[in-house]
């Protein structure tokens, strides 16, 4: 019988071991899409407790914890302590047996706080004090020191285009050779969600941000422009775009106008209308990329804020049975080739919180003309399909169907500095899938070529693929 979370983890054969330890293991980090707290990388921020650095913002604990019965005040609450929230975190625990999150909690604590007991009622005050005592006490526990610890050498943000990314800016100014770069990614989900109550009032804010008055469609896009530019300026390369699925609606520049005027004066739109300026809105922005030479992603498939009243308005329309995904699939295919065919479609990465579309995903990538290695890439699995079966399930389809050798490897998605034991975990179920293959024949041991594979997932094909610098 094998330890749990031994050096060894996760790694069934000789060939994975090595794999692992002597080349995916030393490569550096780059987190290309997560959601840090730019003023907490700026600012070094140093923890109070290991519940902040640990449960703060963390949805995916706060979810396992209501699905045990543990009452909201010990997740999102005010008014309880911070020992109080980690100890319903501890009780929850063992009963995550089978969860991702018993992986990443065991390997958080074991490669942040050399702390390898298990959680558990039992042991909670002795792993929290123990843990505030690093986290007081020792100068290399604050943000930035954990970044430094976990070897991540670039962390990319996710940023409203009304932010002045103030902290990037002052970051810049203070930062040496030995700290990780970060870089703001644009995210322009306010300006897309035409439906949105606080449509007009965001449009409002971005005209007093860019300085461009804004009462048509062609306005906002010069204002977005403008912060395109300035985003540009503070070293961003990447967008990203959270979207419930893609849109074909043919739409006509008066049609986008009349929408966009009807929505600023606050005038129901219809739903036909909504996707036609949605398909509108990603079309120009994905032209805006396309001419900076950035690379766009889109995170698709997530129905969010589920329980507000614009939900319940809308309906839980998912768009993940059969033909949804079939349609979805076929405006996906739409958008990307009207790009391509007028030399407008940009490095890409592609991400579905369906599983059911893995494959669709896969053969998109060889549909459209290169020019670069792996342009079009199928994002690593995402969200709630972040962790192992999710991952395997990703590379399975990426392999047959694609290139794996050519993939940009893993994110955190993460608002957390201890989540970076997640490409550890990534890159361990890497390695145990080449050596399995080893193993059974499917794949020759030639340990250079699977070296140069393992190398290049982790880091060198990021490096290469995002030209951070």
């Amino acid at each position: 019988m094998k330890k749990f979370n031994d050096k060894n983890f996760v790694l069934e054969t000789e060939i994975a071991q090595d794999l692992y330890h002597n080349h995916a293991a030393k490569m550096p980090i780059i987190d290309y899409h997560c959601h840090l707290i730019p003023e907490m990388v700026a600012k070094d921020h140093k923890f109070r407790s290991i519940t902040e650095l640990w449960l703060g913002g963390d949805h995916y604990k706060w979810r396992a914890m209501r699905t045990n019965g543990v009452d909201e005040r010990y997740c999102t609450g005010k008014d309880t302590s911070d020992w109080e929230k980690f100890e319903k975190w501890a009780e929850t625990v063992p009963y995550t047996f089978r969860n991702p999150l018993y992986h990443w909690t065991h390997l958080e604590l074991k490669t942040a706080f050399g702390i390898e007991k298990l959680l558990s009622p039992k042991t909670a005050r002795e792993i929290y004090d123990e843990c505030n005592d690093k986290l007081q006490n020792d100068p290399n526990f604050t943000a930035r020191g954990l970044m430094r610890h976990y070897n991540v050498e670039c962390v990319c943000t996710t940023d409203d285009p009304v932010d002045d990314l103030h902290h990037h800016i002052e970051y810049a100014k203070i930062r040496t050779e030995k700290e990780p770069l970060m870089i703001p990614a644009w995210r322009p989900d306010k300006a897309m969600n035409i439906e949105a109550p606080s449509f007009a009032s965001y449009v409002n804010e971005l005209s007093n941000v860019s300085n461009v008055s804004i009462s048509k469609f062609a306005d906002m896009v010069d204002a977005l422009q403008k912060r395109h530019d300035f985003f540009a300026q503070q070293g961003s390369k990447l967008s990203d775009h959270g979207i419930e699925e893609f849109y074909d609606e043919e739409y006509t520049d008066s049609q986008i106008e009349t929408i966009f005027e009807k929505a600023l004066r606050g005038q129901q739109l219809s739903q036909y209308e909504i996707r036609q300026y949605k398909h509108c809105f990603l079309t120009v922005m994905a032209e805006m990329d396309a001419d900076a030479g950035w690379t766009q992603q889109f995170h698709y498939g997530a129905i969010r804020d589920n329980n507000t009243a614009m939900f319940n308005k809308l309906g839980p329309d998912t768009g993940f049975d059969s033909i949804g995904e079939f349609n979805t699939a076929k405006a996906m295919s739409k958008f990307l080739n009207k790009l391509n065919m007028e030399g407008k479609l940009t490095r890409t990465i592609l991400y579905t919180l369906n599983p059911c579309a893995n494959e669709v995903i896969a053969t998109m990538l060889g549909n459209f003309q290169g020019g670069e290695p792996g342009k079009i890439q199928f994002g690593s699995g995402w969200w709630f399909n972040d962790q192992m079966d999710g991952m395997i399930r990703q590379m399975n389809a990426l392999s047959v169907l694609g290139l794996l050798s050519r993939f940009v490897g893993m994110l955190t998605d993460s608002r957390s500095f201890l989540s970076y034991p997640r490409h550890e975990y990534f890159r361990r179920i890497l390695c145990n899938l080449l050596g399995n293959d080893v193993e059974k024949g499917l794949l020759p041991d030639d340990r250079e070529t699977l070296a140069r594979m393992v190398e290049d997932i982790s880091y060198n094909n990021a490096r290469r693929y995002f030209k951070f610098y």
